[in-house]
């Protein structure tokens, strides 16, 4: 299989998109090890991609309650579509530390999270890809309106 230039320079602006969204990005093999770590997580984190790629995710992440995990994994590969969690459900899947000036009040990040079955040739889930979004600043201020309108009514 051949790749021409043009198509190498696609896939290198794309592959530097992805490393630099303000969007946390894994995909994790059907083991649940990692196979793509991007910036975002390695900026929270402190592992680089290649001190990640290969390891288990709940080897690294203790954090994350493993049996929730796969239940969640199992059901995005067994239906082939996305699940999403929202911060009030689970307020982080990753625990990173707030680093936002604005809502420094908040001890850790408040997460959005999406679950992508990623489909091989043959239509088989092969990867779960998973998108972490900062929603920090949403959090904060739901949480501070809602003290606002409790403090009103007293």
């Amino acid at each position: 299989m051949s790749i021409n230039a043009q198509e190498l320079h696609e896939l290198h602006w794309m592959m530097e998109m992805l490393h630099t969204i303000d969007v946390g990005l894994v995909v994790l093999d059907r083991d649940f090890k990692i196979q793509i770590w991007n910036g975002f997580m390695e900026n929270h984190s402190g592992y680089k991609p290649a001190e990640v790629k290969d390891k288990l995710l709940f080897s690294l992440f203790d954090e994350i309650d493993e049996e929730w995990f796969k239940n969640k994994a199992e059901s995005v590969a067994l239906l082939k579509n996305k699940a999403f969690t929202i911060w009030e459900q689970r307020q982080y899947l990753f625990k990173f530390d707030n680093y936002r000036p604005i809502t420094g009040t908040a001890e850790n990040m408040y997460q959005n999270t999406t679950f992508i079955p990623l489909l091989s040739v043959t239509g088989e889930v092969s990867h779960l890809c998973i998108l972490i979004y900062d929603v920090t600043d949403n959090a904060m201020n739901k949480q501070m309106l809602e003290k606002l309108i409790a403090a009103s009514k007293d």
